[in-house]
């Protein structure tokens, strides 16, 4: 069980982290706004958005394989809800995709022509980064989640009777 607890708190533990390295990069972009930073910024962006789709398909795989046994609900599994997850964890992930996606949205808008006054820059796809926190809560749920036991067609029976 220990095991369990200190897997599940690496995930916390990079979801903080990756979210930290972007607040840094995407702002440092925004107010420095010369090529270097941008690029910078661009490039952990599009990290952290690939990162996050591909945990948020290891996740949805290994909540599929759970839910033979287990309810599983999509909102327990990306939002923590129900009680999936502790309120410890739960609080911390959401306080990370809401970081993700405030500073995302807020640095796509406060600067949304590139440096030569064309529309458009690299601070844009920070907007991507919230599939990060959704991927990461959906691996935490999907590995260390309580969920219902799936009740059996004959469980089923009686209930109806």
């Amino acid at each position: 069980m220990a095991g369990e607890a200190r897997a599940g708190e690496k995930i916390v533990r990079f979801d903080v982290a990756a979210t930290s390295v972007f607040v840094v990069s995407a702002v440092a972009a925004a107010v420095i706004f010369d090529g270097a930073a941008m690029t910078i910024a661009a490039v952990i962006a599009l990290l952290l958005f690939f990162i996050g789709i591909a945990a948020f398909l290891w996740a949805f795989w290994n909540a599929v394989q759970r839910s033979r046994g287990e309810q599983v609900a999509v909102t327990q599994l990306y939002l923590l809800t129900g009680g999936v997850a502790p309120k410890r964890v739960r609080n911390t992930m959401w306080l990370a995709l809401s970081v993700q996606c405030v500073v995302g949205l807020g640095t796509a808008i406060a600067r949304p022509n590139a440096s030569n006054g064309s529309p458009g820059n690299s601070l844009a796809l920070g907007v991507l980064v919230p599939i990060l926190g959704f991927g990461l809560n959906g691996l935490w749920a999907a590995f260390h989640g309580h969920y219902q036991d799936r009740l059996s067609d004959n469980d089923q029976l009686h209930r109806q009777e």
